[in-house]
Parts: C-alpha cells; sequence; structure tokens
C-alpha cells in the first residue's frame, strides 16, 4: 500500500465483499509465516471451486483494454449473476512483496454464494490502457456492463459494489440506463456526485464555492499519465506471469501535506513536492480536459466526465452506505432522498440507506466501543455482509431476502445516544425545524467572548467583527474529511483550544433542559460585510458537554463570490455593505443529553479542510500573494443570522453509553 494518503488506505478497511481491491496491510510490510499460509490456503480454495480468469484485457470501442480479472463458480449449474468491481487502485493477484497469493476472500466469499466476482481497473491504471481521468469513462462502464451480461456464463444481471472511488462511478453508469445493471452498493460515494439540489459540488471538489483541498493530496498519487506499460500484443499468460514480478503500482516520495499544502499559487501545490503532470492542473486527452483547478463549480467540463448529476435518471435499485465524518454527508443523502423522488415507484421503493458514525469508508473498524477522533460512539457494529449479500440474492438471482425484508429504509447511528434508529424517510417523521438566532453585545471573539444562541433575533445590531488574514488562517482540527494524510485527522475532537483564537466568533445555547435529538439538515444563514471584494466565511456545529468540552459535528464554508448561485454571475462585495449568504445545509445525527449545548463557530478559514481565499476576487488558484480582510457577522431583526437546525421529538432515552 501507497505511503501517502490516498483512498486506498480506507478502502482496504472496508467490507469484505470489496476489500480485496485494494492493497493489503500485508503489501505494507512482511507477512508472517501463518498469514503467509492462510493466503496460500485461501487460494488454493479459489482454484478448486472457480474458474479462474486473470488479466483479461476487456476492449473498449475505442481500442483501449481495461485489465480485468474473472471469477465465477465451476460446477454452477447454470448462468450466474456478477458483482463488478470497478477501481483505480491495485488489485492484482499475486503480493510481490511478500512473494505469496493477495488475500483473495472477496472473491472466494462472493464465488462461494453463487456469484462471479469481476474486478477491473479504471483505464490509465496498471494494466488498464489509456488515460487517466477520475471515476473513469461512463462508456466504460456501459460496454464493460454490456460485455459480460453477453458471456455464456452470465445470467445477464449485474451488480456493483465497493467504497470511495471504487463506489464513486456507479451512479453515472447506471443512469446510463442499461438493462443488465441491476442494483448497485455505493459506499462513501460523495467524490461520484456533481450537482444535487443546493449541492454544487462537483465530486467533493468543492464545498460553497471553496476547494477542498483533499484532492491535491489524493491526486498526487493517482494522476500517473506517464507510467510503464506492456506492448499491446502481450499474450494474456505472459501477463499474469508478468503480475509475479510486477504489479505496476507506484512508490512515490511520501509527501508531509501538512506542509505542503501552504504552498501558493495551490496550482503549483503538486507540482513543487515534484509529483507526476496530470489532470490536476494540466490539459489531459481525457473526456473532462483536465486543468481541473482552474475550473469553477459550474464550468461544462464537470458534466462531460464520470460525475452523476441530477438532470440524469437513475432508476436501479440501491443500497447506500454514509457515515456522519466523511467529505459529503450532506449530498449524499440530498441524492439518496432525489432518487427515491425521481425514479418509478417501484425502483424508488428499492432504496435503503445506511448511515454510520464513522469516518470514511470505516464502516467496519467499528467496534463495541467506536472512537472517532477523541468521541466514544459507542457499539456502532452493525451486519453489513448480510445486508450486501441480501441485497445482491434478491436483485441479482431473484431470491427472496429475509434481512432485506427487515430493513428500514433509513437506518441512521444517533450519536450523543449511542444507538441505531430507523426511519422510513430522511429526515426522520415528525423532524421540525428550531432556529437558533445569533447574538452578542459585539464581541463573541472567541471561548472568552459574549456570543449566545437565541429564540429571538436581538433589536439592535453589535456585529462581531474580526480579521481574516490568509497568511494566518485558523487550521483544521478534526471534521468530516478524507484523504488529506498528516494535514487533517477525521473525526470528533474538542475544539476548546481553537476557540481561543480571536478570529473564531463562538455562539453557544443555554443548556438543553430536556434530551434533544437532532436529526436532518442544519442550515446556517448569515449577514455579513467586509472590506474585501470576496471572502469566505465558515461555519462549524458542536455539541457542548456540561464539563466545556466542545465537539464538531458537521462543517461548511461559503465563498462569497458565489453567494447568488454557482450558475449566476459572479457577486462582489463593496465595503461597507451587509450580505445575506445562506450556507448550503449541513446535516447530524446527534442527541443532546440535558445539560449540553449548541454552539456553532464562525469564522473565514479552515485550512487546509479548504483553501484559503486570497481576498483579492482573482482567480485564487494562480496567486500568492493575498490581502487581510476585515470581516463581521451582523445580527439584529433588521439582519437576523441564524442557524436552523432539525428537532426529532422522541421520548428520552437512557443516560447508558454516553461517556466520550
Amino acid at each position: 500500500m501507497k505511503k501517502h494518503p490516498v483512498r486506498h488506505l480506507i478502502l482496504a478497511t472496508s467490507l469484505a465483499i470489496c476489500g480485496a481491491v485494494a492493497l493489503t496491510q500485508a503489501q505494507q510490510g512482511t507477512l508472517s509465516a501463518a498469514d503467509k499460509q492462510r493466503r496460500i490456503d485461501t487460494e488454493n480454495e479459489l482454484q478448486s471451486i472457480a474458474v479462474v480468469e486473470r488479466k483479461v484485457m476487456m476492449p473498449m470501442p475505442d481500442g483501449v483494454r481495461l485489465a480485468t480479472d474473472i471469477y465465477r463458480p465451476k460446477n454452477a449449474t447454470g448462468k450466474v449473476p456478477t458483482i463488478w468491481v470497478r477501481t483505480p487502485y491495485n488489485f492484482n493477484f499475486w503480493d510481490i512483496q511478500n512473494g505469496v497469493p493477495a488475500d483473495m476472500n472477496a472473491a472466494l466469499t462472493a464465488v462461494k454464494r453463487g456469484y462471479a466476482y469481476v474486478v477491473q481497473n479504471e483505464r490509465g491504471h496498471f494494466f488498464s490502457e489509456g488515460n487517466y481521468d477520475i471515476l473513469g469513462s461512463k462508456t466504460d462502464g456501459y460496454n464493460t456492463v454490456d460485455w459480460l451480461t453477453k458471456q455464456a456464463w452470465s445470467n445477464g444481471k449485474i451488480g456493483t459494489t465497493g467504497c470511495s472511488s471504487t463506489a464513486e462511478y456507479q451512479m453515472g453508469v447506471a443512469a446510463l440506463g442499461h438493462p443488465g445493471y441491476a442494483a448497485m452498493n455505493v459506499q462513501g460515494f460523495g467524490a461520484g456526485v456533481g450537482r444535487v439540489g443546493p449541492y454544487y459540488e462537483q465530486g467533493n471538489w468543492y464545498r460553497g464555492g471553496a476547494v477542498q483541498m483533499l484532492f491535491i493530496a489524493w491526486l498526487y498519487g493517482e494522476q500517473n499519465q506517464v507510467r510503464p506499460m506492456f506492448p499491446p500484443n502481450t499474450p494474456r499468460e505472459d501477463l499474469i506471469r508478468a503480475s509475479k514480478s510486477f504489479d505496476l503500482a507506484q512508490h512515490l516520495p511520501p509527501v508531509d501535506w501538512s506542509k505542503a499544502l501552504w504552498h501558493l499559487p495551490t496550482q503549483d501545490i503538486i507540482k513543487t513536492v515534484d509529483g507526476p503532470r496530470g489532470i490536476f492542473e494540466s490539459a489531459m486527452p481525457v473526456e473532462t480536459g483536465g486543468k481541473m483547478i482552474q475550473r469553477a463549480p459550474n464550468d461544462p467540463e464537470w458534466y462531460r466526465g464520470g460525475l452523476y448529476h441530477d438532470d440524469q435518471k437513475l432508476n436501479v435499485p440501491g443500497l447506500w452506505f454514509m457515515s456522519w465524518y466523511d467529505v459529503s454527508v450532506g449530498p449524499n443523502l440530498a441524492l439518496y432522498n432525489h432518487v427515491r423522488k425521481t425514479a418509478s415507484p417501484e425502483v424508488a421503493a428499492e432504496q435503503w440507506a445506511i448511515i454510520a458514525p464513522v469516518a470514511h469508508c470505516s464502516y467496519t473498524r467499528a467496534t463495541a466501543d467506536t472512537v472517532v477522533g477523541e468521541r466514544s460512539m459507542g457499539d456502532a457494529r452493525f451486519d453489513y455482509n448480510d445486508i450486501v449479500y441480501g441485497f445482491f440474492d434478491r436483485f441479482l438471482k431473484g431470491e427472496k431476502s429475509t434481512r432485506l425484508d427487515s430493513l428500514p429504509k433509513v437506518t441512521y447511528y444517533t450519536m450523543g445516544m449511542n444507538k441505531w434508529q430507523t426511519a422510513d424517510t430522511w429526515p426522520p417523521a415528525g423532524a421540525q425545524p428550531l432556529t437558533f438566532f445569533l447574538s452578542s453585545a459585539g464581541k463573541a471573539n472567541s471561548i472568552a467572548g459574549d456570543g449566545t444562541l437565541a429564540a429571538t433575533a436581538p433589536d439592535a445590531d453589535r456585529p462581531d467583527g474580526f480579521t481574516y488574514d490568509p497568511l494566518n488562517p485558523v487550521l483544521s482540527y478534526g471534521g468530516n474529511v478524507c484523504c488529506t494524510g498528516t494535514a487533517v485527522a477525521a473525526g470528533a475532537f474538542d475544539q476548546r483550544r481553537m476557540e481561543a483564537r480571536d478570529d473564531i466568533l463562538v455562539y453557544t445555547s443555554d443548556a438543553f433542559k430536556e434530551g434533544t435529538e437532532l436529526s436532518g439538515p442544519i442550515t446556517p444563514t448569515l449577514y455579513v460585510s467586509s472590506d474585501a471584494k470576496d471572502t469566505d466565511f465558515t461555519v462549524k456545529v458542536l455539541d457542548v458537554y456540561p464539563d466545556g468540552g466542545a465537539y464538531n459535528l458537521d462543517e461548511s464554508i461559503q465563498r462569497m463570490r458565489y453567494r447568488d448561485g454557482y450558475d449566476k454571475p459572479l457577486a462582489w462585495m463593496e465595503s461597507g455593505k451587509v450580505y445575506k449568504v445562506t450556507l448550503q445545509p449541513l446535516t447530524t445525527s446527534n442527541y443532546f443529553a440535558a445539560g449540553h449545548k449548541l454552539r456553532i463557530e464562525v469564522s473565514s478559514s479552515n485550512f487546509p479542510r479548504f483553501d484559503r481565499n486570497l481576498n483579492t476576487g482573482g482567480n485564487n488558484y494562480d496567486e500568492s500573494k493575498g490581502v487581510v480582510a476585515h470581516n463581521a457577522v451582523h445580527h439584529s431583526k433588521q439582519y437576523p443570522s441564524a442557524v436552523t437546525v432539525t428537532v426529532v421529538k422522541k421520548a428520552a432515552p437512557s443516560t447508558a453509553g454516553q461517556a466520550r
């Protein structure tokens, strides 16, 4: 496994059904003799029960061939359904560092259950030919489904599974409507969501128009347009044999992203660490054209690649896995709701969501005491594998599934309450909005300030001002993030150390008198001013414990030039004017026990979670110098800055399991 923060670090910890597509921990170091023998035994068992076809170079209409491994039951009495996994990551069947087979348990499990298991690399990676673009090509996906359904052993039904980039291509391909695409299981799938509802994130590239810097660290290890390849006429048996010597994996120098992401201009960060040239900063011969850092949130290039957008028909049964500390649970839930609303009635009823209290793709890491960051979430374990196979048994085999029959449409974990709950919809039925208004005497700066969240807006405007210096930004501390290596750790952390800064405005409610569940969207509306032409405003939502510990639940940002919409002309600020801005909804499910408080923080940076606005009104990505902005949040009846949360009224639970 690579030592830089690419997504297969997380993928390897995902469900067993897709875990084998990632490099296993054994490929980081030396396996024990017992582990080596287990690998050998698994491979031998697989060979005994499966027809094994490795390094099948599946042809695409443009001549590019995609490396594909196929495992199917040897003694099947009839045609079989297929579980198809497409990935940019290394699934080489041989662990070249340890001299033994890779962990083939995912393929073995699928074959034992009567499925063909097919794993394929996206074009431009490892043994697959062509040039790499994020999520590959939708047409490659369609053509792969078509090829698989036409095989003599296939029953014509294909299901997909995977987490992160092994999931994110699925929606775009499914929307093409191939009749053989029968079911999809998407896990941690945010980077496949282009535009849905109010979200123009274009695959997690943006949040509120600000660049999510995780992709800079991730693309360092992915945009390898110059790479070793075998001649196109190399016989398959030679490719299989060569796979025991060359897995074609990169071994790039490690990068300390906590330092590297500070470089300006942003467009040169990968170049500065001597990373490979590619789609991040350069024009490339791919459908979207490359130059990703130069695009705006509504550039046409975003609509030419593998992303799913909400003007596409998605009419496939879906099993959706999400997590509260992933990058984009808000857009993910918006897409789930969109499909339930727009699919045919039959398919709309065949959508299930499971939302766990973990970080990106860490579902099966949950334990009897699941700690995410610094906060205990209790026993968050769940029977994901049984549900996945119950789902596939129904839609690929046509068999009854007791587990799926008993699965509610939405299963969500409520933090603080530390328990799984169920609902027919998201948010749960009976959820009601509750608005808290920002208030202060003009000094909400830091945890020592006088900011409050009140039931009504104050009469007079006493704005809270602060200075935002792009060279001294508020640093990210925990949060809903992945893939930034040493730069940001995902999860809930006590934010008091950050709240000592004067450029963070802190607004806290009174203590809840009774337990209160917040499950659903959280919408901040701010009235702001600045002496800069353009700047950002950030919001963080927290649960404050009776002892003062303040744990982050979700966070967001808004680049002011896009406040009128991402498909509208840029909107610049004028000094002295007050502007209303509504951030895209945040979301969570958190139980505030009696004595806890709700808090929001407002600032103008959350770096390197998001790129810094240099406040100039320029392109930002190609600039090296910024200007200091003097920003303010206004709150009064004239300027009713507020945060609206979603409250679910239920009987108070016991206090067991609420320790952090």
